[in-house]
């Protein structure tokens, strides 16, 4: 695809990263920090509203990273991984104390 057709896949392709990226980037950082918050001595409602409240932030950093970035390929690498690893302490934690 070339010209106008192209840029705006292109777009698309971006838009997508924004919006799906920084949902899974704002989940990720929601459930583990709302699981590492009381661990870290937090009380767990204060850790629920804190993570909650920072994930609005990171979905509008993911949004603007995915725009941003050189390649869309890049983009959705950055926001996958930085999914990932915010969403680390959530799954080790289900992993780890989930009743047998």
């Amino acid at each position: 695809m070339n010209g106008m057709a192209g840029y705006r896949a292109r777009v698309a392709v971006r838009a997508a990263a924004a919006v799906g990226g920084g949902y899974l980037v704002g989940a990720a950082l929601a459930a583990g920090l709302a699981v590492a918050g009381p661990a870290l001595g937090m009380a767990r409602a204060d850790a629920v509203l804190a993570a909650t409240m920072l994930s609005f932030v990171a979905h509008a950093v993911a949004a603007m990273w995915a725009f941003g970035c050189s390649s869309a390929r890049r983009a959705w690498a950055g926001v996958l991984l930085a999914a990932a690893v915010l969403g680390m302490p959530a799954w080790l934690a289900g992993w780890l104390w989930t009743p047998a």
